[in-house]
């Protein structure tokens, strides 16, 4: 209420010195009027930012009520001709956000021409949007995978990270309750080794030697742009369980994702490349080490949505590059070459548009041609167009041996949220196993995990289990974890964004009886 009296003030001030030419001020000019049609505009500034949308890949009333009024406060449009405060988060995330000028206070374009490219997304795109049907069902039954449960579970479970202990030691997950992150250790038989608090998320796992380094997404893990992140580093006790506390190796991060580890420079020191998804802005940076343990930042891309980094030799040329997929705004697939000296030049190997909601990425030779193919994983429904999407699912984009990639395969799986690839029946090539945080619950409730057995030639056979719906799975993990020379899985369960008047039941169980973590051990061995 306050902010509109002084709006009101301030209008009032404005008539008043109209009034008298000698104190007048000049009023805000707006650009001027173009002769461009609404798809001629809609191409040079929606295009400015990230790959178009075709109008049909959304409702009419989805574009008008959520997606275009978004789009407009990028541009400057505001429906009561000012800059509401509401865009901006408490704090210093909504200063950061104020000082990046994403939402200008003036209009970059005229109304009039704004107007043309609503009418253009408005009459262009259908009346509604059928939810995806499956052509085949999904085979319910996992032919060497034995569903297992955790003895120990946080409820409700809001899981942020599990990881597979090598050499037969357990599991290790977070649970990201506010104010009360805890770090969960369980014996190989599923029980509580113990429990770490921490004062923040962590996101990511890595234990080396004695040390044990986290990703810290922050005070929470939702959407911010403040510099609560950190690379932190803990050490274990000399006896007894856990870990004592460590340092902060990286702090005033703006809410990291994923951390990957490297010497880059080839200096014998190891390196980091930090995605700071962030939310309207962020940052992908390498971060290099110095004698004395300290890291010195690099930018790479200024732009928010970094969320998977994968650092390998590309080009063989003995240097490590670094694969990237941001899924934000301008979605795409950059590959970093390394062209020595801490110097490194930005490839854009794919692109995809805002819609898609990029998640995940994994390198993987699938013709066995000697080159890495990219698996590419889309379905982040958490956003302002919350409809099952046909496009949403897991993507192969084969290597023609020059790092150009091409689509060659698509499983449609509606909310796919992480993919990860190995050769889980040992027959010698490489399977897919895929969990989805929005699936299609109604209709389809088991594609919330999906096994994709390779039959070979880029076909493969899809597989779930009964189990899949006993919780609502959102970061997974693959690894040997019984060493017995297969590959097992873990999952782990985040029990939010559970809709009003759900007609499923599914939320109520996830609730009071969902287990934080599953296991799918494999049998081959």
């Amino acid at each position: 209420m306050k902010q509109w009296i002084a709006f009101s003030l301030v209008v009032l001030l404005f008539i008043a010195c109209k009034i008298k030419p000698k104190n007048d001020t000049p009023a805000i000019e707006e650009p001027p009027v173009s002769s461009l049609s609404g798809k001629e505009l809609a191409l040079t500034y929606c295009s400015s930012c990230h790959a178009f949308v075709n109008p049909e890949l959304l409702p009419a009333s989805s574009w008008k009520l959520s997606v275009l009024p978004a789009m407009g406060y990028r541009m400057g449009i505001y429906n009561r001709g000012s800059r509401p405060d509401s865009l901006f988060d408490a704090g210093i995330s909504g200063e950061v956000v104020r000082n990046a000028n994403i939402f200008p206070e003036k209009p970059v374009l005229a109304k009039e021409d704004w107007h043309k490219i609503e009418e253009y997304f408005i009459k262009n795109s259908p009346d509604t949007i059928l939810p995806p049907v499956r052509k085949t069902p999904i085979r319910i039954g996992l032919k060497h995978f034995r569903y297992k449960e955790t003895l120990f579970s946080h409820r409700p479970a809001l899981t942020t990270m599990v990881k597979i202990l090598p050499d037969n030691k357990g599991i290790a997950y977070a649970d990201g309750k506010p104010g009360r992150s805890i770090l969960t250790f369980l014996n190989p038989d599923l029980r509580e080794n113990f429990s770490l608090p921490l004062r923040s998320t962590p996101v990511q796992f890595r234990e080396k030697s004695n040390e044990l380094f986290l990703t810290i997404a922050g005070n929470g893990i939702f959407p911010t742009d403040a510099f609560d992140g950190s690379l932190q580093r803990l050490v274990k006790k000399d006896t007894g369980m856990g870990f004592q506390s460590g340092d902060m190796l990286i702090p005033n991060l703006k809410r990291p994702v994923c951390i990957a580890f490297e010497d880059l420079n080839k200096d014998g020191l190891e390196d980091a490349v930090i995605c700071e998804f962030g939310n309207q802005t962020g940052e992908l940076a390498w971060f290099q080490q110095n004698q004395n343990g300290g890291y010195t930042k690099n930018l790479l891309n200024s732009k928010p949505g970094a969320i998977t980094a994968i650092i390998k030799d590309a080009n063989k040329d003995g240097l490590p590059d670094i694969y990237v997929l941001m899924a934000q705004a301008d979605e795409g697939v950059f590959l970093y070459e390394n062209l020595g000296a801490g110097r490194f030049k930005e490839k854009r190997l794919l692109s995809f548009p805002p819609l898609y909601g990029s998640q995940y990425i994994e390198l993987a030779d699938f013709n066995k041609d000697g080159f890495d193919d990219i698996v590419y994983v889309c379905g982040d429904n958490a956003d302002k167009t919350p409809i099952l999407k046909n496009y949403h699912g897991i993507y192969i984009f084969l290597n023609d041996g020059k790092n150009n990639f091409r689509q060659s395969y698509f499983y449609q799986m509606n909310g796919a949220y992480k993919a990860m690839v190995n050769d889980y029946d040992l027959d010698g090539d490489p399977d897919i196993a895929a969990i989805s945080f929005f699936p299609d619950y109604r209709n389809y409730a088991t594609e919330s995990f999906i096994y994709l057995e390779n039959k070979g030639h880029l076909k493969f056979d899809d597989y779930s289990f009964p189990e899949a719906t006993k919780g609502r799975w959102i970061v997974m993990d693959a690894g040997d974890m019984d060493a017995d020379g297969d590959t097992d899985l873990v999952l782990g369960s985040f029990v939010y964004f559970i809709a009003d008047g759900d007609t499923t039941g599914l939320g109520k169980q996830w609730l009071t009886t969902g287990p934080s973590v599953i296991v799918l051990e494999n049998t081959i061995r």
